[in-house]
């Protein structure tokens, strides 16, 4: 804050919301999109991976891989989203506990399970209580990666899994017809076309993640959301150095701005790497691509 913010009933317009906007509160709603952006780039390889080793079991020559699969892909794209988090992010977390507390205290005698509440000794917390805040935070944090990447996982799964039919056919039998093993040909013919098919339903997918982030707040994450709502409510000098009315539009407004630019580059890196994966290949974008060339 700047040194003269000491006394907001002195300043001018310009100098009161400049004081305003780098309060302590307002530091922490910066922070926030630094959350969900660390929240993208980390969950969207890790759901890829997910997804493309549901894909690759629901292919699968062994009949219990291939089941696991596609009841992967089925069920967790038949949950609803919020639901899952709601259930799965509990079950997780007490399923950890649960595992350090057979460890960590096997002289334990009370039940674990006593009626609605879920109790384990103090050692088995998942963090310790003793831990720093910022422990708590990184733990929600990774806990709340982990559920993002489960769900839009399944979802890839199910988009990877149709890109690898969509491939010809025809190429996977000449590469046979040329000697490559079945490694050779999922590696070097299979999965470098199946991108150009699969693309169109990541880069949707990769939409509804951006879209999904809002349900941090579900996973007891303070988002961005959380401090729009909290911070363009209604504020008195009661409460505040710096009291205001009901600005939330303003504070949703700059939300929806946010997440209609940061789509917008989406869609611009997305066409992009679309026309560097079918360059050369037999689909149309690429006969589009010769054409162009030759005229």
């Amino acid at each position: 804050m700047f040194s003269y913010c000491a006394d907001p009933d002195t300043l001018d317009t310009m100098r009161w919301f400049a004081c305003y906007l780098t309060t302590g509160v307002h530091k922490s709603f910066y922070l926030a999109f630094f959350k969900v952006l660390l929240l993208l780039a980390i969950t969207a390889p890790v759901a890829l991976g997910f997804g493309f080793a549901g894909a690759m079991a629901a292919r699968s020559h062994l009949p219990p891989l291939r089941w696991l699969g596609k009841v992967y892909i089925a069920v967790v794209r038949g949950v609803p989203d919020i639901a899952f988090f709601l259930f799965f992010v509990i079950a997780l977390d007490q399923a950890v506990e649960y595992l350090r507390h057979r460890m960590l205290c096997p002289d334990w005698e009370q039940p674990i399970r006593q009626g609605a509440d879920f109790v384990v000794c103090q050692a088995a917390k998942m963090p310790l209580g003793t831990a720093p805040q910022f422990v708590h935070e990184t733990y929600g944090f990774f806990i709340a990666v982990f559920t993002f990447a489960i769900v839009f996982g399944a979802f890839a799964a199910n988009v990877l899994y149709g890109g690898m039919r969509a491939v010809p056919r025809a190429q996977l039998e000449t590469a046979a017809a040329y000697g490559m093993s079945q490694r050779q040909t999922f590696w070097r013919i299979l999965v470098p076309q199946m991108w150009v098919y699969a693309l169109p339903g990541l880069s949707n997918l990769w939409m509804v993640l951006i879209k999904a982030t809002p349900l941090l707040f579900l996973l007891g994450i303070e988002d961005i959301v959380y401090w729009a709502r909290e911070l363009g409510g209604t504020k008195t000098s009661r409460f505040t150095s710096y009291p205001h009315g009901d600005w939330r539009v303003w504070y949703f407004l700059f939300l929806l701005v946010f997440y209609l630019a940061f789509t917008r580059v989406s869609e611009i890196a997305l066409e992009r790497l679309m026309l560097r994966l079918t360059h050369g290949q037999a689909t149309s974008g690429g006969e589009v691509q010769r054409k162009a060339a030759a005229s």
